[in-house]
């Protein structure tokens, strides 16, 4: 039930048959290969209802329905590995800096744990905690950290298990989909799922900020004024001017928020893109969990 950890395991570990994005929305899927195909399965208001204080599946049955629907027959009635991609907001997400970060597993946990414990509102010694340090920069180590209480990622599990897969392997949809961002400078990245604005500062591939915020409008004057306090982060904790804004999930909307971002920050202005297509507010991790694979492919 691991959430950011067992991506690394992709370069050892051979990927799963499928992959699924869930949102409240509906589900996405797609059959790993090389010629992956994603299909969307649309679910009714109210069946998914994303927090990461309560249960988030609401309307079980419906939810267990459409994921029979998607799931392909399983002729030879083995149990098939799948990677479930989670909307952002039933988890909390942060990058924890340390000035040294031990080698040893129990230790490295016992620190994220302390840690992320005085800034979640559930017990953190009862949560599904991941964590990878990434690459250090002036001698600081930035650990991302995910917590989630584990009955909801057990819930969100369930259905899948019922039709005969494994899900041995979870993420969050902005994380997967930073695998569409190339490395190089700083980027901030605004990505939109209803009303949930997943936001993320990276410098030369490395993540520096997360903020996952719920929206009372997800109108361009509100994104906006979520957006602006980031771009200050960076000059203030970075030293630097982000060098671009990338959008997701924005549909028709993009140009004007582009038009109206780039005025308003002086920043170019550009799409997340990905070889299969435009990422939407409810594949764009499922479509960089899939560049991830390729990439050890």
């Amino acid at each position: 039930m691991s959430l950011v950890r067992k991506l690394t395991a992709l370069v050892k570990d051979p990927p799963p048959a499928y992959v699924f994005e869930l949102s409240e929305a509906g589900i996405s899927m797609a059959r790993i290969g090389a010629h992956a195909g994603i299909t969307f399965r649309p679910l009714a208001p109210g069946v998914i209802s994303v927090s990461p204080l309560r249960d988030n599946i609401l309307i079980p049955d419906d939810l267990a329905a459409a994921v029979r629907e998607l799931a392909p027959v399983n002729g030879n009635r083995k149990r098939r590995d799948a990677a479930l991609v989670l909307p952002d907001n039933c988890v909390r997400i942060s990058v924890l800096d340390f000035d040294h970060f031990p080698s040893d597993a129990r230790e490295q946990l016992s620190l994220v744990r302390f840690r992320m414990k005085k800034s979640v509102p559930f017990d953190v010694e009862e949560a599904a905690v991941s964590y990878w340090a990434q690459a250090a920069w002036d001698k600081r180590v930035d650990v991302v950290a995910v917590v989630t209480p584990l009955e909801i990622v057990a819930r969100y599990e369930a259905p899948f298990r019922a039709a005969g897969l494994n899900p041995g392997l979870a993420t969050t949809s902005s994380l997967a989909a930073l695998n569409l961002v190339q490395d190089g400078g700083v980027s901030v990245v605004a990505k939109l799922t209803g009303r949930v604005l997943s936001v993320m500062v990276l410098r030369d591939g490395v993540l520096k900020l997360v903020r996952c915020l719920e929206l009372a409008h997800p109108e361009l004057a509100e994104v906006a004024g979520d957006l602006y306090p980031t771009f200050v982060f960076v000059e203030d904790t970075l030293g630097a001017k982000a060098d671009r804004l990338l959008l997701c999930g924005f549909g028709a909307g993009f140009e004007e928020a582009r038009r109206q971002f780039e005025a308003g920050l002086g920043v170019a202005v550009e799409p997340v893109r990905s070889a299969l297509g435009t990422p939407g507010e409810h594949d764009a991790g499922l479509m960089g969990y899939l560049k991830s694979v390729a990439a050890q492919g």
